[in-house]
Parts: structure tokens; C-alpha cells; sequence
């Protein structure tokens, strides 16, 4: 009698497959030792689809707001826990559509939507609740702070995303150029191959003829193509989940199986692209639009490397965090008002910093096409 249960690997193959290379520190340390063993268990032995799971964390994300209502210090507790088991299941409904292969573009919306709603709400209901049981009209500031952040932060972050994807695209257009006219100087035939098929890969083309014969593969290509791998590592811009903004619990796309942030299911921000590791010829040009950044701060590339070994994002206080703080560390400790007011503070810092990153990443992206400019002067004369 054939088994009833899915074909699902070992547990530490589902953690590779599922989590995050990184991620926020809240999901890393007590959110994935719970969600990833009971992700292997759900797409193992049920047929619960990551959008039941998403409708889930919403419900659930309801009641904890009713229980914040309340007001009481032990409705507070309450709804802390149930908040935790809500965003428990929103990192669930991601790692489940990558692990089945059930990913879509419907869900990755819903779970976004979702994550919003549940935060207005459960805003709302926290201040609501305490405002009701103190009279204390700063909980009603408080509940449009929480919601003016939570919206700031996802905002920001798509903004962010945009601006690094241009640059990234007009650097590629660049270099897809540059390689046009080095191979129109170099390569008589590349023009034939070009005119028939104009959306020919041109590093193939090149590794091609000289696999051929045709001509050596002289260093200047290696120098060419190191550029286009190069642009690669642009993909490292860390908005921290480097993609478009991830809804606060997403540990990857809910369209795919490659971690990417708008589009996560289970807590989307992008994310969070893999790192990328490129091995350059001596002698090649590397485009790196943070070395501003890092000459100014070099401590960065420590601290970086260090939290990167534990699977942890630098943007240590981003949408998460912020939300933990305000929905479970205040109620558990019945200190709203401060927990409030030092998480918005904190997200805020962290906010400021991204885009003071972003400002000089745009000097190193200014500083580039000026070289790119001069090359192809140079190249004329």
C-alpha cells in the first residue's frame, strides 16, 4: 500500500532548502529551531497549503489583538504568546511553498496584506486597550506611530530596492556596451552573430570562439566578463533582505524557490538574496558600490562577517524586531509606552542608516559610470 506521506529529506536538508542564508535575528534565534521542524512535519504527513497556513497566522494574529484589548497585564501575556505562535506560522507558509513547490504570485500579496492588517490591528486593539483602561490619550499617538512605522519601513525598503535595481541595470548596460565595442574591434565575425541572434549572450559567444580556436582568449575578455561578474555582486545590497520589502516574518518567496524579498511568503523584504561569491582574474575590475561605505566604516566588514556566520542580517532592528518589541516584549512587560518609543527610536536609526548607505553607494555608482565614460573615450581615441 503506497505511503501516504510527501517524499520530504532529513531535517537538515529542509533547513538548507527552507531558511534563510540571512535573516533577522528574532527569526534566526526563536523563530526557526520551532518553524523548521514543524515545516518538515506539515509538508510530510498533511496536504495544508502555505496560503491555509497564511490564513492562519492572520486568525491567529486576531486573536492576539483581541486579547491586547483587554488591557489586563495577563490579557497582555496572552497576547503576546498568541502574537509569537502567529508570526510562528507566518515564517511557516514560505518555508512550506519552497519545500512543496507550492509557491505563487497570489500568495506572496496575501501574505503581505496579511502582515499588515494583522499589525494595524493588533496596534490598534494594544493602544486601544490601554488607552481605555489608563485614559492616557499618548497610547492613541502610539497606535498611529506603530502603524506610521511598520508602512515607513516596507516603503523605504521598496524605494531602496528600486533605486539599487537601476543602478544595477544602467552599470549591466554598460558593461553589455563596452563588450559591443571590444568585440567590434576584435572579432570580425561577432557582428554575424549579433545581427543573427541580437539577444545572443555575448560572454558565451566569446568563451565559444576561443573554445573553437577562432582566436585566443586574450586577457582583456577575461577583464570584460570579471566586469559583468562583477555587477553580480551588486546583488549584495543590503536592504536587508536585499530584494523588495519582505513582509515582517517571510523567510523567502512564495513564487520560487530562490529567497527574494516582496515576493516572500512567511515574512517577505526582501530579502534576502543568497551571498554571492565571485572568483575574478587578477586581472579584473570589480565593481564594488559600497567602498565608500566600508572605507568609512571598516569595522562594518567584521561585525558583518561575524553575524553573517550565524545566519544573521546587519540591520539588526528592521520590521520584525520592531513589531516584537512593541507586541511582546511591552506587553510581557507591561511597559508599552517605553518598549514602544525605544523600538520606533531604534527602527529609525536603523532606517537612517540604510539610507545613508544607499547616498554613498550612489557616489560609487557616479564614480563608476565616469569610468565607464573615460574607457569608452579612451577606447575611441
Amino acid at each position: 500500500m503506497p505511503s501516504k506521506h510527501r517524499d520530504v529529506p532529513g531535517l537538515a536538508e529542509v533547513r538548507r532548502l527552507t531558511q534563510k542564508k540571512r535573516d533577522a535575528w528574532w527569526t534566526v534565534l526563536l523563530v526557526d529551531p520551532v518553524a523548521t521542524p514543524l515545516v518538515r512535519q506539515v509538508a510530510r504527513r498533511t496536504r495544508i497549503t502555505p496560503n491555509q497556513i497564511t490564513w492562519g497566522a492572520l486568525l491567529l494574529g486576531l486573536v492576539a489583538a483581541g486579547c491586547f484589548a483587554r488591557g489586563e497585564w495577563h490579557w497582555l501575556i496572552a497576547g503576546a504568546v498568541v502574537y509569537h505562535l502567529s508570526f510562528v506560522l507566518d515564517c511557516m507558509d514560505g518555508k512550506v511553498a519552497r519545500l512543496t513547490g507550492q509557491g505563487s504570485v497570489f500568495g506572496a500579496w496575501l501574505d503581505y496584506i496579511f502582515d499588515r492588517i494583522r499589525v494595524m490591528a493588533c496596534a490598534v486593539a494594544l493602544m486601544g486597550g490601554q488607552y481605555h483602561r489608563t485614559g492616557d490619550t499618548l497610547y492613541i499617538w502610539l497606535a498611529a506611530a506603530v502603524v506610521f512605522l511598520d508602512g515607513l519601513r516596507y516603503l523605504n525598503s521598496l524605494e531602496i530596492f528600486k533605486t539599487r535595481h537601476t543602478m544595477r541595470r544602467q552599470i549591466k548596460a554598460r558593461l553589455r556596451a563596452a563588450r559591443r565595442a571590444e568585440n567590434a574591434s576584435r572579432v570580425a565575425f561577432m557582428e554575424d552573430l549579433l545581427r543573427d541572434n541580437p539577444e545572443a549572450d555575448i560572454e558565451q559567444d566569446l568563451r565559444r570562439a576561443a573554445g573553437e580556436g577562432t582566436r585566443p582568449f586574450a586577457a582583456g575578455d577575461a577583464g570584460l566578463l570579471a566586469e559583468a561578474e562583477g555587477a553580480a555582486l551588486l546583488a549584495e545590497a543590503e536592504v536587508e533582505g536585499a530584494g523588495p520589502p519582505a513582509a515582517a516574518g517571510t523567510t523567502g518567496p512564495r513564487t520560487g524557490a530562490v529567497p527574494a524579498a516582496a515576493t516572500a511568503q512567511g515574512t517577505a523584504t526582501a530579502e534576502a538574496a543568497p551571498a554571492v561569491t565571485a572568483t575574478a582574474p587578477a586581472s579584473a575590475r570589480v565593481i564594488d558600490l559600497h567602498q565608500e561605505f566600508r572605507h568609512r566604516f571598516p569595522a562594518y566588514l567584521r561585525m558583518r562577517s561575524f553575524l553573517l556566520r550565524h545566519r544573521i542580517r546587519t540591520h539588526l532592528v528592521s520590521g520584525i524586531e520592531f513589531q516584537m518589541g512593541v507586541f511582546i516584549v511591552g506587553p510581557l512587560l507591561d511597559a508599552i509606552i517605553p518598549t514602544t518609543v525605544v523600538a520606533g527610536s531604534l527602527l529609525l536609526v536603523f532606517e537612517l542608516a540604510i539610507v545613508y548607505k544607499l547616498l554613498l553607494s550612489t557616489r560609487d555608482f557616479a564614480r563608476t559610470i565616469d569610468s565607464f565614460d573615460r574607457d569608452t573615450v579612451t577606447r575611441a581615441a
